[in-house]
């Protein structure tokens, strides 16, 4: 690989290797040389990113007691507003730039429509967060909701990257067949539905999405062979490393080595946490895969870190991460609480109890720091990928303790190239629709959208 004096880099560059491709990031030298710096900030890549994060399950800010306390909407409404200590998203106080907070949102296509919905909050709620639509109650084959928000912006936008959106999830999504109260575990197993009858197939394990971004190995013998040489990705694709570096200026080869240094050490992660796993120790999480950390933070770090990766290379520009599943019992012991999760978000009104469940969902929040870190240092062209990316975060229920769906929790981050200004509490009118919200966003991202959802009119983020 060689290029030659006054060439430039096409942006989709690649390097291969025997059963491995590794995308790069934007480089100075994919913009031709002699522009103006003008000229050059325009070159670089312009497209927004869209990543959509579901926190299940509501937070104690949203009932009577907690909302009382402000732990989710501040006091203020306005750029002036003043975040408690125990609020959740004091952890994430440090992006306030980037940060827009949306309250007073409902998710009313969540609620039971009819006599035998009435309990089947849990396994609606899910598959309505980005389809703002209402599931069919079935166990059978004719599931029906709607087409979520994501798959929407990735048919528009997202045709011309190797992999038009990819779908994370954190806890066990892999049920078939019908759940409790009529309705089929299609509806809980996934936010991203690709048609109204088409829920995708959401990626728990990190060795998994990190094969699927850097193509090691085209089989699962072969990529079972190279996990077993111990050899690392960049390995196979190191011929194409050094003739590269060889052709590109002092402040790329720093990028390149930045980036290929991310790559090594994601990989290095995963591969401890396979060792661990399969290593005798009993593990936390017996049924998970061996890729699956037993630490909450340690894979979220991961899935992250894919993330980046991805919106970095440009190998996607549209992600659906599923946190959780409403119904876990999971524990916590880094939150500071030892309820699981699911018992403790039955607070019954009890004020100790609902600053119990806080403490869980504090620590869940702050995770999100790590996202928006990686986000705001990764830079690209004159900007970093934080300005450049919507990041939709919220859940379709406010107050689990009675499974309400009003007045739902809804954060945006990042400043979408320009749409948003960041460092805002927006109050919207009592009744609106979350879907009101999410028109808005749709149509400031280039969509040609008059309605979604449930929705009655767009809701100004000025």
């Amino acid at each position: 690989m060689s290029y030659l004096t006054g060439k430039y880099l096409p942006r989709r560059t690649f390097l291969r290797g025997m059963g491995a491709t590794v995308a790069l990031p934007f480089l100075d030298a994919m913009v031709p040389a002699g522009l103006s710096r003008t000229a050059r900030a325009a070159t670089a890549p312009t497209h927004t990113r869209l990543v959509c994060i579901e926190e299940v399950h509501g937070l104690a800010g949203c009932n009577g007691i907690g909302a009382g306390k402000h732990l989710f909407a501040p006091e203020q409404v306005g750029r002036n507003y003043t975040l408690v200590p125990d609020n959740p998203l004091s952890t994430l106080d440090a992006y306030r730039d980037y940060t827009t907070i949306v309250s007073n949102t409902d998710v009313r296509m969540a609620e039971a429509f009819a006599a035998p919905e009435i309990g089947g909050d849990h396994f609606r709620s899910s598959a309505v967060f980005l389809t703002q639509s209402h599931p069919k109650q079935t166990q059978g084959s004719d599931i029906w909701a709607g087409t979520s928000l994501d798959q929407l912006y990735a048919n528009t936008f997202g045709q011309s990257t190797p992999l038009p959106s990819m779908q994370f999830c954190i806890e066990n999504l892999d049920q078939a067949g019908g759940c409790t109260y009529n309705y089929s575990c299609a509806y809980t197993d996934s936010i991203s539905w690709a048609t109204p009858n088409q829920p995708l197939p959401m990626i728990r394990d990190p060795r998994v999405g990190f094969d699927m971004l850097f193509g090691s190995g085209g089989t699962t013998a072969a990529r079972a062979e190279r996990r077993m040489t111990r050899r690392s990705i960049l390995d196979w694709v190191h011929g194409e490393v050094t003739t590269m570096r060889a052709s590109l200026g002092a402040s790329d080869r720093l990028r390149l080595d930045r980036y290929l240094e991310h790559i090594s050490e994601i990989e290095r992660r995963i591969r401890m946490v396979e060792a661990h796993n399969t290593s005798g120790e009993t593990r936390e999480l017996p049924d998970a895969p061996v890729g699956v950390p037993d630490s909450f933070s340690e894979h979220m770090k991961l899935m992250f870190d894919l993330q980046v990766l991805a919106l970095q290379t440009d190998m996607t520009r549209v992600i659906a991460f599923k946190t959780g599943r409403d119904a876990s019992s999971r524990v916590f012991p880094e939150s500071g609480s030892p309820q699981p999760f699911h018992p403790a978000s039955h607070h019954g009104n009890s004020e100790a109890r609902v600053l119990e469940f806080n403490k869980i969902c504090k620590y869940r929040v702050s995770q999100t720091a790590y996202f928006l870190e990686r986000m705001k240092e990764t830079i690209e062209g004159d900007s970093n990928l934080l300005d450049k990316t919507l990041v939709i975060w919220g859940s379709p229920m406010a107050d689990p303790n009675v499974h309400n769906h009003r007045r739902c929790p809804l954060v945006l981050f990042g400043h979408g190239n320009g749409m948003l200004k960041g460092g805002v509490h927006l109050k919207a009118e009592d009744g609106t629709p979350m879907a009101n919200v999410m028109l808005a966003l749709m149509q400031n991202l280039g969509m040609d959208m008059t309605s979604f959802g449930d929705s009655t009119a767009p809701l100004s983020l000025a």
